[in-house]
Order: C-alpha cells, then sequence, then structure tokens
C-alpha cells in the first residue's frame, strides 16, 4: 500500500534541543523551530516576557507555569525563567495532508489519537501505523505525550518517517475528516459492535483513547462507528498501541483482498 511521506526527509538525529532565556526562545519561535514543550517561571513579569507571551499567543503555543527549582533541575544555565524544548520533527498541517493523498489517487488511512500520555505507547503506535501505511497520525495539542528520544526509539525512527499533525481541537479536526469524505471509527469497549464489521476500504480515520480515560464523549458522539476488539481471554482490554496494531492490519487486509 503506498502512502503519502512527510514533506522534509532530511536525516534528523533523535534529541530534543534546549533553548534557554527569554529572547532566545522568541527567537526560536519566530525562526519557525517546532515547540514540543516551553516550562516558564512561575510569577515571572516584566517586559521581555510580556513580549514573549505575545509571541506564544500569536502562535498558538501553550506552556507550562512551574517552580523556579524545577528548571534550575533542568539547566544550571541562566535561563531567565524561560525554558523551551524543540521538538525533533516538523509537525503538518491535516489540511495541507487530506488533499493531497485524494490528488494520488490514495485511499486515506488515519490515526487520531486521544489522551495517549505515555511516550512509549506513541512510539509503538507510530511504528504500527508506518508499516501500515498510514497517512497521518493526528494528536492534541495538550494532553499528548512528547516526541522525545524515548518515543523516537520505540518508535524505531517511524516518528520520522510518518507525517504527525498536532491539533487545537481534535473534535474539530474530527468533523473536518468527516466533511472530507472521511469516516470516523472509535475504538471503544463501550459497544457490542465488531472491530470487523465495518468497510475499511473507504477513506478511515480510526480513533484511540488512553488505557485509563478512552475517548473522549464528543468524539464518541460524533464518531461513524463504534468499534470493539472481541476478547476471548479473562482481561478484558489490550494495550493501546497493541490495539492501535489490530485495527489498522484489519484495514490493511480489507485492502490487500480489494486490491489484490
Amino acid at each position: 500500500m503506498q502512502h503519502y511521506r512527510r514533506y522534509d526527509r532530511q536525516e534528523k538525529k533523535e534529541t530534543n534541543q534546549m533553548v534557554f532565556g527569554i529572547r532566545a526562545v522568541i527567537e526560536a519561535i519566530d525562526s519557525g523551530k517546532e515547540i514540543e514543550s516551553l516550562f516558564v517561571q512561575r510569577g515571572l513579569g516584566g517586559a521581555l516576557f510580556l513580549e514573549l507571551k505575545q509571541v506564544l499567543t500569536q502562535h498558538g503555543i501553550s506552556f507550562q507555569q512551574v517552580p523556579i527549582e524545577k528548571l534550575n533541575r533542568i539547566t544550571r544555565k541562566n535561563h531567565q525563567g524561560v525554558i523551551a524544548v524543540i521538538s525533533p520533527i516538523t509537525y503538518q498541517r491535516v489540511e495541507d495532508i487530506i488533499p493531497l493523498i485524494y490528488e494520488k489517487g490514495e485511499v486515506p488511512l488515519l490515526l487520531i489519537l486521544d489522551g495517549i500520555t505515555d511516550v512509549r505507547n506513541l512510539g509503538a503506535i507510530a511504528r504500527s501505523a508506518e508499516c501500515a501505511g498510514v497517512h497521518a497520525v493526528i494528536v492534541p495539542k495538550k494532553g499528548a505525550a512528547e516526541i522525545n528520544p524515548d518515543a523516537i526509539k520505540t518508535s524505531a525512527g517511524a516518528l520520522f518517517k510518518i507525517n504527525v499533525c498536532r491539533e487545537d481541537s481534535l473534535s474539530k479536526t474530527a468533523k473536518f475528516l468527516q466533511e472530507s469524505g472521511i469516516q470516523l471509527v472509535a475504538c471503544t469497549e463501550k459497544t457490542d459492535s465488531d472491530l470487523y464489521l465495518p468497510d475499511y476500504t473507504v477513506p478511515t480515520a480510526f480513533i484511540l483513547g488512553s488505557e485509563e480515560h478512552g475517548i473522549a464523549d464528543d468524539l464518541i458522539r460524533i464518531a461513524d462507528h463504534l468499534a470493539k476488539i472481541p476478547m476471548a481471554g479473562e482481561i478484558a482490554s489490550l494495550n493501546v498501541s497493541v490495539s492501535a496494531g489490530v485495527a489498522l492490519y484489519e484495514a490493511v487486509r480489507q485492502r490487500l483482498k480489494v486490491n489484490g
């Protein structure tokens, strides 16, 4: 199965670069660097910090307010109360990717990850997704695992090869996908409908939630199908990365059968 690759194919190292100091962080953002996480000293003020806040608002970047002790544990350098972690990947826009998939004559296959906060689960899901020909993995800006060296390592480098989209609102993104002709399949235990019933030869986006909280209610409500992986054993659930692999390869099986 062919699939759409990310735009940037340059080799990347498995590291997250840190930037210290208010002016350095502002310059990093203005130069187009992807901010994976941003830590700001609690109670920080001043004109330069106000300038930083304006830049953050302009670019839609959130930050965590933390005690200075946490910043000092991260680095002993003169951080001025601000430390930014630069993402090792470049995030893509789902609005750009979907038209290109259709233009190539391919059938979209996507993953929406709601509340997956464990970096190793994220990495394992990305590895399965890349192998299955997924066009993009969609995560929220808040409440998602960082893409850091552990995630990259667990993904066996797949996070450098697959498109990752980081969105403000998963529900708005899900509605956009529906408007683009893509069915939403929520993998959840809150249904009696079998995973193997829907037709995955049509454009499809699987939604997976965290093992603790599952998929958010707003995504459950708008999903076209609710799908449950049948269980025969005494343990009633699978690890989310395993669930992702099961769902994706049912789609692969159906598509190979039709195309074969």
